[in-house]
């Protein structure tokens, strides 16, 4: 201790009567937690509280007297006249130690013993009236009173050095110590006891009867130190790991419950409290209340303990009776929808109609959507615009490359490391039993030996059925009937056909370049300007640069390829920037060698009709449309041998095969003589082996290419088509329209043969991307015929007979 803080005390000591006069004011009251003392000793005390705390400066700036009081329960924070234990001590402040942010230690001298009569006043500092207690001593030649003394002495020099384990030195001078009153104080505070039994000791007027009982206390503490020095020497060498853990946990629970409350205990309070909140079905409670006594039943060091925990708080995790309120404004959905995407106007129209169906309905029980398209479309992100228009809290679900069943409904509790499955770990994310949930990538979910995801699915998708899905985890129906499921796919072909039925299906074409520049100039290239930090009207990039970007360095039906583009080109731009290099302010058609390199993809050219059997067909890929070139050429040879090269697939074999025996079937009609059949052998090629090509849509491309090859008529120049065709000369429609016009408008096609069927998938693109086409719609190859092949033969034609 220093030299200051003992001078201080000594003052205190010296001036440490007091006056029953003193007390006829009121002064100001520190209530304490779990714990009481005796005048006489210095003591420190630990002050959380502002008010205490404000109310120690002012007691030591004024050198006054405070009552000092033990709480009858330590949680209550703001304590009155009946929350006080009556007894207490009249106190001085010696110091004050700052030692945490929210913790000062006081150093507190009591002079006196006091009654507490009233509580006058709470602000800003409890504040009240008490009397001084006078002491009855007993006579001085009293032997009885000399021999409590001398025992409680004794045994609090015994206590101290069993439970504190204190050096002999300081015991030696406890021993030496003549102030007995000293001692009985350090005695009273370091004894264990309850506030009650302390306040029964404080509160005795009689120093006799108030030593046997202090007496009392320090004899039931030191029995039960005995008692664990015993148990210690009896299991000291069989004491093993795990018993030695439980001894410790049990000393843990002591001190937690010493400081509050056991942590355990705490945990299921708090649970109780969230469960209160929800309004759980009678079978939900049932099984919770259930679930809830087999968690109080275990033993927190049983294994199944934190199982089951983790388990109960995942259901009140759960948002079972909360939602968000929907905002069914058609009018500010369409808008948040124009907002977020250009272009696919069919689509936008389509999720209205389905918002206004849920309006009206007023319930969630309609068929789930189902966005399907080329990657890079905006199929997730329109799933997020239609959360934002509704006012829900939005959740994306990855499918792709899952292939465990339990990863949608969950794992039994009996397996280690058991959790819920992702539909119900998504409605915990959400937060709400409405969200919108993005099943994104549903056609790239896989099976094993784990189960099929997609069947789990099943169940997700009904909404006759997931008004009560059942996670295995949880074993407790949940209502996912609120929740508003989107669901996307790059292709259809790889959903099973019961998850598939259902699911509304809305088909996300690629865009045009003319979109894909509106795209670009509305929003990846502002999006890109504020990420890479160049300042708005610093650069641009002009709607000629953009499209020559389209055009020779992305071929794709959706933008993020070309948002690379452009990223790349501002990386550029920000380097220079930054380093106070000169730069353009408008990006030039020919500054974009220097930026983004090469052209990486060539223009699709229309190779004209000079030459017999070329002709020019339409084909969809996943990176949008192209052209596609049939080639047919005829030599000698005897039975009319077919030879088919170009990497195509099966389906696209079958179709050059059919056009072949409709050209035999139907020779003289098409002006062949029949003998020409086992006199010549047909070639049929489709340039650009490296790549894979199938589908049934070359089928009037081939027909026609075959029939030019053997009248060795010419082409329609600008011509291009596609089409299915049938045994019988029917053509039938085929998809991939507005891709497959891109791509005939890029090559400089002017003329368009199409199926009849497939008329209103061009009446739904806008008219502006359609100038300078002219469609011709057929129903048989004979028409197609007559409008791609002209009376002109070829220069320096085969002589076929």
């Amino acid at each position: 201790m220093n030299e200051n803080l003992t001078s201080q005390m000594e003052v205190f000591i010296t001036n440490a009567a007091v006056k029953r006069e003193d007390f006829d004011n009121e002064h100001a009251i520190l209530p304490l937690k779990n714990m009481l003392f005796l005048p006489g000793i210095p003591t420190p005390v630990n002050v959380g509280r502002s008010k205490s705390l404000k109310l120690m400066q002012e007691t030591k700036k004024n050198e006054g007297i405070i009552g000092v009081f033990c709480q009858k329960d330590a949680t209550n924070d703001d304590p009155g006249l009946d929350d006080l234990l009556p007894v207490g001590v009249a106190a001085k402040v010696i110091d004050i130690m700052k030692e945490e942010e929210d913790s000062t230690t006081v150093l507190l001298m009591g002079v006196t013993r006091i009654r507490l009569e009233e509580i006058t006043s709470k602000d800003p500092y409890l504040k009240g009236r008490f009397s001084m207690l006078v002491d009855v001593f007993p006579a001085k030649s009293d032997k009885e009173y000399k021999a409590q003394i001398k025992t409680i002495k004794d045994m609090t020099l015994k206590m101290l050095a069993d439970k504190m384990g204190l050096p002999e030195f300081v015991l030696e001078s406890l021993r030496r110590q003549k102030d007995d009153n000293y001692l009985l104080n350090l005695a009273f505070s370091t004894v264990e006891a309850t506030p009650e039994q302390k306040q029964e000791v404080i509160a005795t007027d009689e120093v006799k009867e108030r030593l046997n009982k202090l007496l009392s206390l320090i004899d039931h503490d030191m029995q039960l130190i005995e008692i664990k020095a015993n148990i210690r020497r009896k299991t000291q060498v069989e004491i093993d790991q795990q018993q030695r853990e439980y001894f410790l946990q049990q000393e843990m629970k002591n001190i937690q419950e010493a400081l509050g409350g056991n942590i355990n205990e705490m945990q299921i309070k708090e649970i109780k409290e969230k469960a209160a909140k929800i309004k759980f079905t009678p079978e939900q409670k049932k099984v919770f209340d259930n679930e809830l006594q087999k968690l109080e039943r275990l033993h927190p060091h049983s294994p199944d303990y934190s199982t089951q925990m983790e388990y109960i708080q995942t259901i009140v995790a759960l948002p079972w009776s909360t939602f968000t309120k929907d905002n069914f404004n058609l009018n500010r959905a369409k808008r948040q929808l124009d907002k977020d995407h250009f272009g696919l106007e069919k689509v936008k129209e389509r999720i209205i109609e389905h918002l206004a169906v849920l309006k009206l309905k007023g319930d969630m029980k309609s068929p789930i959507l189902c966005l399907y398209g080329p990657p890079g479309v905006g199929k997730t992100s329109l799933g997020k615009s239609v959360a934002e228009a509704l006012g829900r809290k939005y959740v994306r679900m990855s499918l792709g490359g899952l292939h465990d069943e339990a990863e949608i409904r969950g794992h039994r509790r009996t397996y280690i490391g058991a959790m819920p499955g992702r539909i119900i770990q998504s409605m915990k994310k959400a937060g709400s039993s409405n969200p919108v949930i993005i099943l994104d990538e549903i056609d790239k979910v896989g099976q094993s030996y784990n189960g099929d995801p997609s069947a789990a699915l099943l169940e997700v998708l009904d909404p006759e059925q997931n008004i009560s899905f059942h996670d295995n985890y949880l074993d407790i129906d949940y209502d996912l009937s609120k929740a508003l499921f989107i669901a996307t796919a790059n292709t259809l072909n790889s959903i099973s056909p019961p998850l598939l039925d259902r699911m509304e299906l809305i088909e996300v074409s690629g865009y045009i370049t003319e979109e894909k520049i509106e795209i670009a100039r509305r929003h990846l290239l502002p999006h890109q300007l504020e990420v890479h930090g160049i300042p708005a009207g610093k650069f641009d990039i002009p709607k000629k640069t953009l499209g020559n970007i389209i055009e020779f360095y992305t071929r794709e039906s959706g933008v993020r390829e070309l948002n690379k583009k452009i990223a790349k080109i501002m990386r550029r731009i920000a380097a220079a920037i930054a380093a106070n290099k000169p730069h353009p302010t408008s990006l030039k058609e020919s500054d974009l060698q220097e930026y983004l390199g090469a052209m990486e993809y060539l223009k699709d050219k229309y190779e004209g009709n000079q030459y017999a059997g070329l002709v020019t067909g339409l084909a969809w890929t996943a990176a949008g449309g192209e052209i596609l070139f049939i080639e047919t050429s005829i030599s000698k040879g005897k039975d009319c041998k077919l030879t088919l090269t170009g990497n195509l697939g099966d389906v696209m074999k079958e179709s050059a095969i059919l056009s072949l025996e409709y050209i035999k079937a139907h020779a003289s009609r098409l002006g062949i003589t029949e003998d020409v059949f086992s006199k010549w052998n047909v070639h049929l090629h489709v340039p650009e082996g490296a790549i894979p090509k199938d589908g049934p849509s070359a089928g009037i491309t081939m027909t026609t290419s075959m029939v030019s090859a053997f009248t060795q008529r010419k082409v329609r120049p600008n011509l291009a088509m596609t089409g299915e065709m049938t045994l019988r000369g029917k053509v039938l429609p085929v998809g991939g329209i507005k891709e497959k016009i891109l791509a005939a408008k890029r090559a400089g096609i002017t003329d368009i043969i199409l199926c009849r069927e497939n008329k209103r998938h061009i009446d739904e693109i806008n008219a502006m991307y359609l100038k300078g086409l002219t469609f011709h719609y057929v129903e048989d190859i004979r028409e197609v015929l007559d409008i791609a092949l002209t009376p002109e033969k070829v220069d320096e034609p085969l002589e076929i007979n």
